[in-house]
């Protein structure tokens, strides 16, 4: 697993902390039992409401790990940049493989490459969920590994089942099974009524990225 690369703020960058004066100091509140959730569908936000729960959950004093599967360390993700400036107890990973939003998905050897990534970090995330690592586990675009086939559906089952009773297990991408809904707490689908994407509009960054 590789930590997305450090970048050095800017001497002129504004402070991004509000004022403390007269506001209630938050004393560590760890979780007492973890639940699983899956953020899933075809429309926008499933990984933006996975970081605005790791943000809630970090606020608290949890400590939170978010994987990012196909997202690899070198992209500039505007998620990424907010977690570095935030001082927060979040960390942020991705995954071990090259990978490009279109040209992998025709490439035998990106797809194959990435497969065995993902199949490996599995195995290390369910060490860390099982001796609690971390109080929050985010698996980015994990769906979207099993959807392709990248990933095995026992891992992630195994994963839950051996995970320590108070981590928080949160799972995103498109293609959620039945099998994993199933053994889901909280379920929610992201669905697409409109997009700018159909319109021509390109990804915007800090918006879409």
């Amino acid at each position: 697993m590789v930590l997305a690369a450090a970048r050095r703020l800017p001497v002129d960058t504004p402070s991004l902390y509000f004022p403390t004066r007269g506001a209630r100091a938050y004393h560590g509140v760890m979780l007492e039992k973890g639940l699983v959730q899956i953020y899933t569908g075809d429309g926008k936000g499933k990984t933006t409401a996975a970081f605005g729960q790791a943000l809630r959950a970090a606020g608290c004093g949890n400590k939170v790990l978010i994987f990012q599967f196909l997202k690899p360390p070198t992209l500039d993700l505007g998620e990424r940049l907010a977690i570095e400036r935030s001082g927060l107890p979040i960390r942020v990973e991705s995954l071990e493989a090259q990978w490009h939003l279109f040209r992998s998905l025709h490439s035998e050897r990106d797809l194959a490459a990435a497969g065995t990534a993902v199949r490996g970090a599995l195995v290390k995330l369910t060490e860390l969920a099982a001796k609690k690592a971390y109080d929050v586990l985010i698996l980015d675009e994990i769906l979207f590994c099993l959807s392709l086939g990248l990933g095995r559906f026992e891992d992630v089952q195994r994963l839950i089942e051996q995970k320590d009773a108070a981590v928080e297990l949160i799972l995103t991408g498109r293609g959620a099974t039945l099998e994993l809904i199933e053994l889901a707490d909280l379920v929610t689908e992201m669905k697409k009524i409109k997009h700018p994407f159909d319109k021509g509009v390109g990804a915007r960054r800090g918006i879409e990225y």
